[in-house]
């Protein structure tokens, strides 16, 4: 397989974040961000990992994609609703398989405590709850600034939402942000400088020759999800995508030195 190759290393100066990495921890290969799937990404060569982050009640941050409990969980209902000692106790991994059983739901600390030690990048996405977009970013970011060393290379914060990315801007403006983006409407480029993102992260087919050059002409890397085809993967390499967010963390060995 010539995907993960060196090709297209050169055309990402000054752009230190690794060009593979593994969504929600090792994609589906283990449940969903969870601390046994960041481990398992890990294993693989992973150097770079993207997760969701979420507030409780009471507002810890811990790690879960849905608003809801129901999908990755044996809880129901939102998460939001609940206070983190009840989340704590909730499996997150029986779902996913047998031998999962009894993963818990992990906080963001305990993550950062992983990657830390690993010497791994990170890509938060911030999930925010309705209602709860600024002070998710706010919370996030303020914790994220406190807790991850000055060596390291900082977390990269994302979000579909301005009010989630303005938050995290506001608590901690010297960590880098990325626009998410599935649709690309008018004025996307504008509201990533308003916000003053590093980045698009765009869903890998909005990526082509035009709109990749344009985002490149604004001053934006390009990142790329949730890419797990090995031909869609050659065609972004080819673009000169910075990074590609993956669930095929068997399928696509970082083999490029880890960038």
């Amino acid at each position: 397989m010539t995907v993960p190759g060196a090709a297209a290393h050169d055309a990402r100066p000054d752009w230190p974040y690794p060009r593979w990495i593994a969504h929600r921890g090792a994609g589906r290969l283990a449940p969903e961000n969870t601390l046994a799937a960041f481990r398992l990404g890990a294993s693989f060569g992973y150097r770079m990992f993207e997760c969701d982050v979420r507030l409780s009640a009471d507002e810890a941050s811990f790690l879960l994609h849905d608003d809801s409990l129901d999908r990755t969980t044996d809880g129901v209902g939102p998460a939001g609703a609940r206070r983190w000692a009840e989340l704590a106790g909730l499996d997150a991994g029986r779902w996913h398989s047998p031998a999962h059983a009894g993963e818990p739901l992990p906080t963001l600390e305990r993550i950062v405590q992983f990657c830390l030690g690993q010497g791994c990048a990170l890509n938060v996405e911030l999930k925010p709850g309705p209602g709860t977009e600024y002070r998710t970013g706010q919370v996030v970011a303020r914790q994220l600034r406190q807790s991850w060393t000055a060596a390291a290379l900082p977390p990269l914060l994302s979000s579909f939402s301005t009010a989630a990315l303005e938050g995290a801007r506001a608590a901690a403006a010297a960590l880098p942000r990325g626009l998410l983006l599935d649709a690309l409407v008018d004025g996307w480029l504008q509201r990533a400088r308003r916000l003053d993102c590093v980045a698009v992260i765009c869903e890998h087919r909005l990526c082509n020759e035009r709109s990749v050059r344009d985002a490149r002409d604004a001053g934006f890397r390009v990142l790329a999800y949730t890419v797990n085809e090995p031909a869609e993967a050659e065609r972004l390499l080819g673009l000169g995508v910075d990074g590609l967010i993956t669930d095929r963390v068997d399928l696509f060995p970082p083999q490029d030195g880890q960038r």
